[in-house]
């Protein structure tokens, strides 16, 4: 499969909410842990932060807090959990740019990403594959992302 990356996107804490952006032309690298994820953020650029509120090595919004602290300009979507104003609140003062129900359905959740990263009407080749006639042949699939 070829894709043009349009941006490098770090997920932290996301296992399966994650898939729901494997469609789009990001690359995306995931972590689990806070810490982890802090030295893969001194080793390498990435366009936006995509985390959890609780980390499961750094709770409490932590994560958001040390990465705001460290990068304040850098594009973040935090999730928190569902009817948690609390957490809300927090994630909204600590500096996330987007904060989102962990509930959020996955449609939602690619709308708010596509617009965070200004994805809106890129071109994106989804894959070249052989056709099941000629194995000579290729198909270009090309995926446009269209602004609604």
């Amino acid at each position: 499969m070829l894709v043009l990356v349009q941006a490098n996107v770090l997920t932290v804490g996301l296992s399966e909410k994650s898939q729901a952006l494997k469609e789009l032309p990001i690359r995306i690298v995931n972590m689990q842990q806070g810490k982890e994820a802090a030295r893969s953020l001194k080793k390498e650029k990435f366009d936006s932060v995509i985390s959890s509120w609780n980390v499961k090595d750094m709770k409490k919004g932590h994560f958001l807090k040390k990465l705001k602290s460290v990068k304040p300009d850098i594009p973040t979507i935090i999730f928190v959990e569902s009817g948690n104003q609390q957490q809300e609140i927090e994630a909204r003062v600590s500096g996330a740019t987007a904060v989102l129900p962990e509930n959020i359905n996955d449609d939602s959740f690619r709308d708010v990403v596509v617009n965070l990263l200004g994805l809106e009407g890129k071109i994106d080749i989804k894959s070249i594959s052989p056709l099941k006639q000629n194995s000579n042949k290729y198909e270009n699939i090309i995926h446009r992302e269209k602004q609604v």
